[in-house]
């Protein structure tokens, strides 16, 4: 059977493709190229340009391709752009996926497998947040996620659709074979930007806030790896086509790094002192996000880069080459 991955030029659908080409899974990508790139999208895959809204095209594809699985990606992720304009997000994170979701029923698919964010949690304020906590979102971003993971979870009650919810935490780095990472210019990723500081495609990096509730007054997260990211997916799936039930995910590695750690290492890693600036927190950002990760490593998931400096090392390799490969 093939799977259908929507939203796979951008950064995390890319390595999901890389990870699901690796295990043998004949992969379809259906992508707008709003924010991904097509020449992320590897030859063992199909790329076809479109909306994951689009219930025409979908059905078109499921039919045509064989497909058994959908692994949705296509969002939009900016916090900040969420709270400036939040009927965007809702257009593109709420509606489509709900066409997406009705197609799927529609279509008899087996497996659902939903790309949402911690940042459902909003500020719980425990040490290690469990799945089993309520979704508390203080941003319209959050607000989406939960949405979506709330139809499915009633889509499943009504229809038999069976899904996976993976709420991931702070998404970092690239993969270590060189083969993709984190290519949009103006993504807000925290260790991308301090990686492209260090190589001066920025002039300085902005701390956000340093009175938060924490050790040292920075926001604190969670930091996984996007490899080991893409492979938790792959675990999610394997559970469902095993016949597992519906389930929740949190995708971290329950242990947190402040901004001021990130930066440390970026410059130890680079070996680049770069000017830090300190300005006023932002608003929506939660003071600690760490996950408790119990549950994903009951099914079996076992990371291979939970290291941070190794983390920084491959998004400063990947920097480079999208230097190289814009200078070529």
């Amino acid at each position: 059977m093939t799977v259908l991955v929507t939203g796979g030029a951008g950064y995390i659908g890319s390595h999901m493709v890389l990870e699901l080409i690796d295990a043998g899974e004949q992969v379809i990508v259906l992508d707008d190229l709003s924010t991904g790139f097509r020449w992320s999208v590897p030859p063992a895959a199909t790329l076809v340009i479109g909306d994951a809204g689009d219930q025409a095209l979908v059905s078109r594809l499921i039919d045509e391709h064989g497909i058994d699985s959908i692994l949705h990606f296509a969002a939009k992720i900016v916090v900040p752009e969420s709270v400036a304009d939040p009927l965007a997000y809702y257009l593109n994170n709420v509606v489509k996926s709900r066409a997406l979701i009705e197609t799927a029923v529609a279509k008899g698919i087996k497996s659902f497998i939903f790309s949402s964010t911690a940042t459902v949690y909003g500020n719980a304020g425990a040490s290690l947040l469990s799945e089993d906590l309520p979704v508390a979102p203080i941003n319209p971003y959050g607000r989406t996620k939960v949405m979506t993971e709330w139809m499915l979870e009633d889509t499943c009650k009504a229809h038999g659709l069976r899904y996976a919810v993976l709420r991931y935490f702070n998404v970092a780095g690239a993969d270590p074979k060189g083969r993709s990472g984190q290519s949009t210019p103006r993504a807000t990723h925290l260790i991308k930007v301090a990686a492209q500081v260090a190589l001066g495609r920025q002039l300085y990096f902005e701390v956000l806030g340093t009175d938060y509730d924490t050790p040292d007054g920075t926001c604190v997260r969670d930091y996984v790896q996007v490899n080991d990211l893409a492979h938790a997916h792959l675990v999610a799936l394997r559970h469902l086509r095993e016949g597992g039930e519906s389930i929740v995910l949190n995708c971290g590695y329950g242990h947190g790094a402040s901004v001021l750690d990130v930066i440390k290492v970026v410059k130890e890693v680079s070996g680049v002192d770069f000017e830090v600036r300190i300005s006023p927190r932002r608003g929506g950002d939660p003071a600690r996000l760490v996950a408790k990760v119990d549950r994903i490593r009951g099914l079996g998931w076992q990371p291979k880069y939970d290291n941070l400096a190794d983390i920084v090392a491959q998004a400063l390799r990947w920097e480079r080459f999208l230097a190289d490969r814009k200078a070529a």
